[in-house]
């Protein structure tokens, strides 16, 4: 390191290794230098008495380091010049100086073996450091959108980005919840198909719309499934629709297993919900100084490991994108307002809030009012394919034109921060599809059902809920194309210049809150919903990708998304994910089920399922009253939910405050290195006075002893 080198000559360097090499030759008992002979001793002959005898005595130094190196192994030599403070020619040098020469290498049998050993383990040190970097470059090439996030960052800023990671989350969130629904319930029921009940029809290519015709017959929905212990297919029920399992088959309880694999999976998507909120909550709002983030970000953010041209451009656009973020946050902290301004500004909100919610409120009576005449038309005549697509036509239409509607009150809004605005567009979208979503839950359990008596509602809510994200998803490709693309087109015909519109982060992201409270909607009457919602998601993703990069341009007021992630996994966990674990509940424990279909046939709720099976486990014999016990204290009795809850709580607010404690040691270390380094300039201060009165006194004691006394002046003069 170059503060090794501070004030110390070359020579001095190589006297100090000089005398670790005969150090190391001590160790390995090998001769010293003073017992060669005076022949074998660097000699001063050679060398011209009239040079500089600092020069010479640095060569001397050189060669007797040039032997002392010689002498010992190839590793000790490696490492010994490694350690050098000098430069690489200069290593090299001396690498080179002290291999043994050629005559000498077969007198060093044993030495020659052990370099050769040295050297194999040194090659296989390499290999395997070669081989784990490059195995690491391919973890991170098999990360599924790499460099697609890192081009949308380094060029839209953290605010776009976040959008991104948002999906790529809900990606995995939908993967971990199908994962245990095909293992359990839809890959055993395809082993294990149930006895077809009459004509199955053909498959016509309406279907991917409507979600009905032949998808009814396959796994795809809640009816298909059998109500028995799954063996070998009966040949015909007994008792009311209920298959008597023959002996010797699988004991697979087809309700049971249905029953607690969505519960199941509903609380594994929980936990890693709250998982990934705390998780979320440390990082953004991690406890730090803002002072010196901009000297950070301009000195300390360059990977001098990138070589490429592509990802230097890359690093370079991000870089640039961090520091107009910073900029326009520490600019938005500068601006103040008067009093009138802020009255002014209150004012226009009021108004703005008012008319959305109103918005709202007209299309939820607008949902609830379609609904019911599509419940009216459906008790006179038949639901046709097209009375099927209505409902969701005009769910889908509102829940595009409204936000539209949104953004245009917001425009008179004048937010001075862009993240205030992004947040109240997030809140106000909420709002209208949470209600939405709520008026189509109260027609699905409250009023289909008791409509659809004689038939399976199951698997019409399962249709209902499939329509609804398959006509999400072609609406939002559409307000991709037309909405970005003709705008832009619109735009750059109007003006010179390319005014592209920007990236709508708060209604894009809202979409995805919404197509995913849809899937969880219906994880319980169509367990094949999250795989439609992944292949939704994998082609939003390249749709929105290629959209942004074509058609949109960077926010023109720059801001720093520090929290946008985790705002997005509390509005998942928190209205979302909570009011569908409210809607299955419901249905699970108060709703009737289908007496003609489904695992749930012959029961009056679908929970009895599992009371049925304590039944059957009590009577089985007392080796497996445990797990009665187990259902009977555990899962029925409500002591347990409100322990769960009690320590739920307990945790969060341990973590709260040992959040608070954290930041209480920071800002008491913070103030301790204030505290020392005013103590440090205090006693710097002091000693360069104490320096100065030094030198005052010693120059006053010098002027007295150079100047001679006045009193033996006089007397000479006097004489």
């Amino acid at each position: 390191m170059p503060s090794r080198t501070i004030g110390r000559s070359r020579g001095a360097i190589l006297s100090q290794y000089y005398s670790r090499t005969v150090r190391l030759r001590r160790r390995a008992g090998r001769p010293q230098l003073r017992d060669v002979g005076r022949s074998a001793r660097p000699s001063l002959r050679l060398y011209d008495l009239e040079l500089d005898p600092a020069v010479l005595e640095e060569d001397e130094k050189r060669g007797l380091l040039v032997k002392e190196l010689q002498g010992l192994t190839v590793a000790q030599r490696d490492h010994m010049l490694r350690g050098m403070p000098l430069s690489l020619s200069e290593k090299r040098c001396l690498r080179e100086e002290s291999r043994p020469p050629r005559g000498k290498r077969r007198a060093w049998g044993h030495r020659g073996l052990l370099s050769c050993c040295s050297q194999l383990r040194d090659s296989c040190i390499l290999a395997s450091h070669n081989l784990g970097l490059a195995l690491l470059s391919g973890l991170q090439a098999l990360m599924p959108w790499h460099y697609a996030l890192k081009r949308i960052g380094g060029q839209f800023g953290s605010s776009v980005l976040s959008y991104f990671l948002f999906l790529k989350t809900l990606l995995a969130f939908n993967t971990l919840l199908l994962l245990p629904l095909l293992a359990f319930i839809v890959g055993v029921q395809a082993a294990f198909p149930p006895a077809p009940s009459g004509s199955v029809p053909a498959f016509r290519g309406l279907e991917l719309l409507t979600g009905g015709g032949r998808f009814t017959h396959t796994v795809m929905y809640y009816g298909y499934y059998s109500n028995a212990t799954l063996n070998q297919p009966c040949a015909s029920p007994r008792d009311g629709g209920q298959c008597t399992p023959e002996a010797g088959g699988l004991p697979y309880n087809m309700p049971l297993a249905y029953l607690f694999t969505v519960g199941v999976a509903f609380f594994i998507t929980c936990i890693t919900l709250v998982y990934s909120m705390s998780h979320s909550f440390g990082e953004s709002y991690r406890v730090g100084s803002t002072s010196g983030v901009h000297a950070i970000t301009v000195f300390c953010s360059w990977d001098y490991k990138v070589t490429q041209k592509w990802a230097t451009r890359l690093q370079h656009d991000n870089i640039r994108t961090q520091l107009k973020e910073l900029l326009a946050e520490g600019q938005l902290r500068q601006r103040p307002r008067r009093a009138c301004g802020r009255l002014r500004q209150a004012a226009v909100l009021g108004l703005v809030w008012l008319l959305c919610l109103g918005t709202t409120l007209a299309c939820a009576l607008a949902v609830y009012s379609f609904s019911e005449l599509v419940l009216q038309q459906s008790r006179v005549s038949a639901e046709r394919d097209g009375v099927l697509l209505a409902l969701p036509l005009v769910v889908c239409l509102l829940n595009l034109g409204a936000p539209y509607l949104f953004r245009v009150l917001a425009t008179l809004e004048r937010h001075d921060s862009p993240v205030l605005e992004v947040y109240v567009a997030i809140c106000r979208n909420l709002i209208l599809k949470m209600v939405i979503l709520g008026i189509l839950c109260y027609h699905w359990l409250g009023r289909r059902v008791g409509t659809l008596k004689d038939q399976c509602w199951e698997d019409f809510v399962g249709q209902e809920l499939y329509r609804l994200m398959v006509m999400d998803f072609i609406f939002t490709l559409l307000d991709t194309l037309l909405g970005e693309l003709v705008w832009r087109l619109i735009s750059e015909k109007r003006s010179q210049r390319k005014g592209k519109p920007e990236f709508d982060i708060a209604g894009n992201v809202l979409e995805l809150i919404y197509g995913q409270t849809l899937t969880w909607l219906g994880v319980l009457f169509s367990p094949l919903l999250p795989a439609m919602q992944i292949i939704k998601l994998l082609f939003l993703f390249y749709v929105k990708k290629t959209s942004l990069m074509a058609n949109c341009q960077a926010p023109r007021r720059p801001w720093k998304a520090s929290h946008m992630s985790t705002v997005f996994i509390s509005l998942l966990c928190f209205p979302s994910f909570l009011g569908a674990a409210i809607f299955l509940c419901y249905a699970i424990w108060q709703v009737k089920p289908s007496s003609i279909c489904g695992p749930f046939r012959t029961l009056d709720t679908m929970y009895e399922a599992g009371k049925v099976w304590v039944r059957h486990l009590e009577e089985a014999g007392p080796r497996v009253s445990w797990l009665s016990w187990i259902h009977r204290y555990l899962v029925e009795s409500a002591f347990p939910i409100y322990l769960a809850s009690a320590l739920l709580l307990a945790v969060i607010y341990l973590n709260i405050q040992v959040v608070k404690g954290q930041r209480k040691v920071i800002c008491l270390l913070k103030e301790q290195l204030s505290n020392e380094g005013e103590d440090k300039i205090f006693l710097i201060n002091k000693l360069q006075r104490i320096y100065e009165r030094k030198e005052r006194s010693r120059v006053g004691r010098t002027e007295e002893a150079v100047t001679p006394p006045a009193v033996f002046t006089d007397d000479w003069d006097a004489q």
